[in-house]
């Protein structure tokens, strides 16, 4: 299929920015990441932590720039992007600190500029700038749209939909949907009533309960000053396997909807901003999927996949940085690893591995670098060692959110408290095949029932007279390795 104009339009539109970036970053390196993740995956504490780490000499014995004082310090400035919202670190860093409460999540995107003073192995002195680009997950998901028609993503969308573990979360959409004939007179009550409809389905997927993750188009669920217009005002419809909309049909009104929202939503944010990244980061709470069993954990499979189809990766060249740069380092990272004993944060970089392993397979053959770690961006709790009886068994030491509750116990938000955290299996394919996802302290306790594991508080630190304290973590040095070690050789 020959490229319509549109598509070389968009393309020596995507190659100019290229050749401008090039000429900036000639004179000044620079090495762009984005980081994204699905809902509640932690996108804006760990871009909190690792600025916080970087400007106030964290403890990173894996980051070997920092770690052998190459680095002599990183400093923030103003962002390169004018019609860009910033990255609001210092807002954030206060509540974690101050306030020990979780900061928002992202909503839309952002973007901080942070720039580093190190010294070079070979003794030379050097800058490195690092811009961070901060946006959801659920825009990315939207990328596969652009080559998508109506038809095909209506036809997708219905068939996942219709699967067992959605079925039901989609039944009043699915009732509404019976009701509508797509050859029929355009009715904008009836997109109305479709669009919150299949909205309402999208959320409920959301929910923790569930914790779906393929859930496109992603400004449904954060529509912004969208909200109401007719680029958000569209839904899938029962479509036959051949014909064409006839005029003035609901068909046709839903479709030229859903290309106006790859116009006005999808397209700039490629153009803009995604197709200027360098590294990019993927957060992803698998916990969450981990708790709700094997079917979040397919459909966290097949998005991430999804998300890994988006990028156009490779080996870095001076032709590809010149006319179109290609994401040549992407992190996978698992979050929120202090809610797990250290002895099985391997295995849960081992169960993302298996996750997105046909993914990595396809991205290894472009030259691409890709790397999964289970991380804590803001370690939460202390591991100890507890009496139960006559047994010593590890536990966790953290202070859970007010209103969290376990055994029947409900917390204030101030009490300190022990928890006993299941063990993740050593074969990861057992999580794929048990609606069992962690086996327990007992065997007997975990074939009854499924383990939650509690908020927790950020942690309790000291000030130490130099101004805010360092965020304790796990395995953020490892990221930072791996992200940008290779530019401070």
């Amino acid at each position: 299929m020959s490229p319509s104009l549109s598509d070389i339009v968009e393309e020596a539109r995507l190659t100019a920015r290229a050749l401008m970036d090039y000429g900036d970053h000639f004179f000044s390196p620079t090495v762009r990441v984005g980081v994204t993740g699905l809902s509640r995956a932690g996108k804006t504490v760990f871009i909190t932590a690792l600025v916080n780490g970087l400007t106030r000499g964290g403890r990173f014995p894996v980051f070997e720039p920092l770690a052998t004082g190459r680095i002599a310090r990183a400093r923030l400035e103003p962002q390169p992007d004018d019609a860009v919202p910033r990255f609001g670190y210092e807002d954030h860093v206060r509540t974690l600190i101050q306030q020990r409460n979780w900061p928002t999540s992202t909503v839309d995107i952002s973007e901080l500029r942070l720039v580093i003073d190190y010294q070079r192995q070979n003794g030379a002195d050097r800058t490195l700038t690092l811009d961070i680009v901060d946006y959801p997950g659920e825009w990315l998901l939207d990328l596969p749209l652009l080559k998508k028609s109506y038809e095909q993503w209506s036809r997708e969308s219905l068939m996942l939909s219709r699967e067992r573990a959605r079925a039901p979360l989609a039944a009043q959409w699915h009732s509404h949907l019976a009701t509508l004939d797509a050859a029929g007179q355009e009715d904008e009550q009836a997109a109305l009533t479709a669009a919150r409809l299949f909205t309402d389905y999208l959320r409920a997927c959301r929910d923790e309960r569930f914790a779906m993750s393929l859930l496109p188009p992603g400004r449904f669920l954060m529509p912004g000053s969208l909200a109401g217009s007719p680029a958000l005002t569209f839904a899938p419809l029962d479509l036959p396997d051949d014909g064409a909309a006839p005029a003035a049909s609901l068909w046709a009104m839903m479709r030229r909807r859903y290309e106006a929202y790859k116009d006005v939503v999808v397209r700039p944010f490629f153009r803009d901003h995604f197709s200027r990244l360098d590294r990019q980061v993927v957060l992803v709470d698998a916990l969450a999927a981990f708790n709700s069993g094997p079917a979040a954990l397919v459909d966290l499979e097949a998005a991430l996949a999804g998300i890994l189809d988006c990028f156009r990766i490779g080996r870095s060249t001076l032709l590809s940085n010149l006319f179109r740069p290609r994401i040549d380092r992407i992190l996978f990272a698992a979050t929120k690893a202090d809610h797990l004993h250290h002895a099985s944060h391997d295995r849960l970089e081992a169960v993302l591995r298996r996750i997105v392993n046909r993914a990595v397979a396809r991205a290894e053959d472009t030259g691409a670098e890709i790397d999964v770690v289970a991380l804590a961006a803001v370690r939460a709790t202390r591991e100890a060692q507890m009496q139960r009886g006559r047994e010593k068994l590890p536990s966790l030491l953290g202070t859970p959110a007010a209103g969290e509750s376990a055994d029947g116990e409900s917390f204030d938000g101030a009490t300190e408290v022990a928890t006993f955290p299941g063990d993740l299996p050593a074969d990861a394919e057992e999580l794929f095949r048990s609606e069992t996802a962690f086996r327990g302290l007992s065997s007997a306790t975990a074939e009854k029932s499924d383990f939650r594991f509690l908020r927790f508080r950020p942690p309790l630190l000291e000030a130490d007279g130099t101004g805010e304290p360092v965020l304790p973590h796990i395995r953020l040095d490892r990221a930072l390795q791996f992200l940008i070690g290779d530019k401070l050789q």
